[in-house]
């Protein structure tokens, strides 16, 4: 698959932007880089004047950007989803960095959409939208002063992006089951914590800790869409066993 291709299968999907001239930021630093599908999760403003005039050059980008009212509406499709994080959380989820991302990223896109979630400019991605994300990205900065903007820190990955994507070695060899998407995944992790509080393993009054940790277990492994088959059928025997 040609680099343009794989490029074409990686969302950016920015989460509650407040100012429209970030908006346009990202999409000149998409289009340098040869991105193009840009998604919007509940933008402030938007369509918006700002936003075309900092976009000098990427007006495509931003006309074909599309909005979104949920985040499961934005990543629906997707087999890998990885969110940025400018802070480190207390519950340790697997890391990576720009660079490293990119190339997870790029190996997937040959096989599913792909997606990195930015989050809001003051406070980020919550921790609820971060479970939703298989690894989370940090850029390394200078430690006296960590502040990335909004089109920074996405220009920093589209570079990489643009890198992992011109190399000999991007393509990878047909996987023998395609990734489970985001809809498939949540639709089992739903299923999950039912039957655990149908059994009585999971504690109906303070259920948050254990399946944010069993969505870490999961997410390291990247679930394909066979493994979630059988995982969900697991499920189901235990709710309905058979009789001997």
């Amino acid at each position: 698959m040609s680099s343009e291709n794989l490029l074409d299968a990686v969302r950016i999907v920015l989460v509650e932007t407040t100012h429209p001239g970030n908006i346009g930021a990202v999409a000149r630093a998409m289009k340098n880089m040869g991105l193009s599908d840009l998604r919007l999760l509940r933008p402030r403003h938007f369509p918006d004047g700002e936003a075309r005039a900092r976009a000098s050059g990427a007006g495509d980008v931003l006309a074909a950007a599309q909005v979104h009212q949920s985040l499961d509406d934005a990543i629906a499709e997707c087999g890998l989803v990885i969110g940025a994080s400018a802070r480190l959380r207390s519950l340790a989820w697997p890391m990576t960095t720009p660079r490293e991302a990119a190339g997870t990223l790029v190996e997937n896109a040959a096989h599913t959409p792909v997606a990195v979630l930015f989050g809001r400019e003051k406070s980020g991605l919550t921790n609820e939208e971060l479970q939703r994300c298989r690894l989370l990205m940090h850029i390394p900065a200078n430690p006296v002063y960590t502040s990335l903007n909004l089109a920074m820190a996405v220009q920093i990955l589209a570079y990489e992006l643009w890198i992992a994507a011109s190399g000999d070695s991007v393509a990878a060899p047909d996987p023998e089951f395609p990734l489970a998407s985001d809809a498939e995944v949540e639709r089992f992790y739903n299923h999950l914590e039912q039957v655990l509080l149908h059994t009585g393993f999971l504690d109906p009054d303070n259920p948050r800790l254990l399946v944010s940790r069993l969505r870490r277990l999961f997410g390291r492994v990247g679930l394909d869409q066979n493994e979630v088959n059988i995982l969900r059928g697991i499920l189901a025997s235990v709710q309905q066993p058979k009789k001997r």
